[in-house]
């Protein structure tokens, strides 16, 4: 039987500790995933920067589907976490039971259209070089065909975080990164009697590392058989009245909105971007990928200060809500800061394990320094997202971060259009985090002393 201390309570003990044992296993979740994604690029890297390019562009639409899903995750932790602040398990699994079953929805729905309308979808980037095309194309029929194991995943996490319990998908994922570290080489390359499949070895290796994971986590979540556990109360051949439905989309409805616009934000952004070449798109891949040194850690810190804070909102706990955003920022603006020193400080080192063409290398040191003042901001960002959305303000969040997100794109072509070229769209990344972290913060504060 799984240990009980697996499953936190997160409405009393020590704040500190309390966060923190929560937090840990996701920001190792969060590492392991930045881990998933640098393994592809390295080993995708040595296929030369069109490649790179091509799968950049097809991880958009992954990046993409974020967005609805979202939708699932976000609305069932969020009411399930507060349903066990009130310590009501039998809700609290109802709401898993409606959360799964929109995922799967979404999932086989998603898929389908990836792959029916593939060929319009990658028209929107102008890919004139036809290598980049084919890897997008590749890439982007198995991984998106496929994103229903990642749904599942992602909500599947929301769900064991929202009762307290992040060391379950932390190790749903280690075993997953394992098997994909393993595949990576084996099928990009061709190892011994494995063909070199170059792009769809890297998308098979990924899809296979994410149904590896959801077998875990459904073997995990059926071996606890203690009342602490929500999913021992989940339904999915059942009817779960509307009211749960309506629940988790009012919460989930403006997060889903807030990601899906700020990922079509960057497509466009992408689009601008390839015309200085397929380099300055896998610069932008890459890139984003290297920055989820810090992005994935604040992300996953939110995750778990988004369940703490929905649990202590459902008990009415508003002083420990304050102490445990107090810490959080302490810790992420250190992070974040630390980041930002080493992509400042060390670009071109960074760059060249990603990259070989030394024009390519140029672009992405360029990229890491602009984007480097932005990381302790984009931090303090994500982990007050993930408090105001505990809090139930997850429309408040939407409107501040598509606002001000959107600007990015009339910053870029100003920036751009006078002088700095490439570098014009960087700095509109970076502007535009900086202003949004102050923001965020400043209405967390406003906020805190309503509770």
């Amino acid at each position: 039987m799984m240990d009980k201390t697996k499953t936190l309570d997160l409405t009393s003990g020590p704040i500190f500790s309390t966060l923190s044992r929560l937090a840990l296993p996701i920001m190792a979740s969060s590492f392991l995933g930045t881990a998933y994604n640098i393994t592809d690029m390295a080993w995708i890297g040595m296929l030369g920067s069109k490649a790179v390019a091509g799968v950049g562009v097809g991880g958009m639409f992954l990046w993409l589907s974020q967005g609805l899903v979202t939708l699932a995750r976000m609305g069932g932790q969020v009411n399930a976490a507060q349903c066990c602040g009130r310590h009501q398990t039998k809700e609290a699994g109802l709401y898993a039971s409606a959360a799964l079953k929109l995922t799967v929805l979404f999932g086989l729905l998603f898929g389908g259209v990836c792959v029916i309308f593939i060929h319009p979808l990658l028209s929107f980037f102008h890919l004139n070089d036809a290598q980049t095309y084919e890897a997008a194309r590749i890439y982007m029929v198995i991984t998106c065909g496929l994103i229903l194991f990642s749904y599942l995943n992602y909500t599947l996490t929301g769900l064991y975080t929202a009762q307290g319990d992040s060391k379950t998908p932390f190790k749903a994922n280690l075993v997953g990164l394992v098997l994909n570290m393993i595949l990576d080489p084996l099928l990009i390359l061709g190892v011994g009697p494995f063909p070199r499949m170059e792009v769809s070895g890297a998308a098979i290796a990924t899809v296979s590392a994410q149904i590896l994971v959801f077998l875990v986590l459904l073997f995990e979540m059926n071996r606890d058989r203690t009342g602490h556990n929500i999913f021992q109360n989940i339904a999915l051949l059942s009817r779960v009245p509307a009211t749960y439905y309506r629940s988790i989309a009012k919460i989930g409805i403006p997060s889903a909105l807030q990601g899906s616009v700020y990922c079509m934000i960057s497509m466009v952004l992408t689009r601008m971007v390839s015309a200085f070449g397929p380099g300055a798109i896998a610069t932008q891949r890459v890139g984003g990928q290297i920055e989820s040194l810090c992005w994935n850690t604040a992300d996953g810190f939110a995750a778990a200060l988004n369940a703490f804070t929905a649990q202590n909102f459902g008990a009415g706990k508003a002083e420990r809500i304050r102490k445990g955003y107090v810490i959080s920022f302490r810790i992420l603006a250190l992070w974040g800061a630390f980041i930002s020193a080493l992509f400042i400080l060390l670009p071109e080192p960074i760059s060249r394990l990603f990259f070989y063409e030394p024009e390519v290398i140029e672009i992405a040191a360029g990229y890491l320094i602009i984007i480097g003042f932005s990381e302790a901001f984009m931090s303090v960002e994500l982990m007050t997202i993930g408090a105001l959305s505990g809090l139930g303000r997850t429309t408040l969040c939407s409107v501040i971060s598509i606002t001000l997100t959107a600007s990015r794109i009339p910053l870029a072509l100003l920036l751009s259009q006078i002088g700095l070229g490439l570098s014009g769209i960087w700095w509109a990344l970076t502007l535009s985090s900086i202003i949004k972290g102050i923001i965020f913060y400043l209405t967390f504060q406003k906020i805190q002393q309503k509770l």
